[in-house]
């Protein structure tokens, strides 16, 4: 018996992404694989952070994993985008401003 009277090991909370931000990950999602750039993605609610990682193939690194860490909230932002190589590309308060990053109109052509 545990500590609180309940059987089995103590409950540990997750972090989670809510279901509007979820469905707003999952359209970014199917955009990208309806253009052929990802393949694959997995999602992870660990104690501390949800994470949805994106994959071209699931036997390959990640592309890209977006990561909210809502104890970062009031200092960087609880929204970050991670790189190949664990790289943070970028770190927004919003999740829609951290979304903006795949925008194809953010790269532009210099003549």
């Amino acid at each position: 018996m545990s500590v609180d009277g309940s059987f089995g090991a103590p409950r540990v909370s997750t972090v989670f992404f809510e279901r509007r931000e979820l469905e707003r990950i999952l359209r970014l999602y199917a955009r990208k694989v309806t253009a052929g750039e990802w393949r694959d993605y997995a999602i992870d609610g660990l104690r501390d952070a949800a994470v949805f990682t994106v994959f071209r193939r699931a036997s390959e690194p990640p592309l890209y994993q977006i990561e909210k860490r809502p104890a970062l909230a009031r200092r960087q932002g609880a929204w970050a985008i991670i790189g190949r190589g664990g790289v943070i590309v970028r770190r927004e308060h919003e999740l829609e401003a951290a979304l903006r990053f795949f925008d194809k109109d953010r790269f532009s052509v210099v003549r």
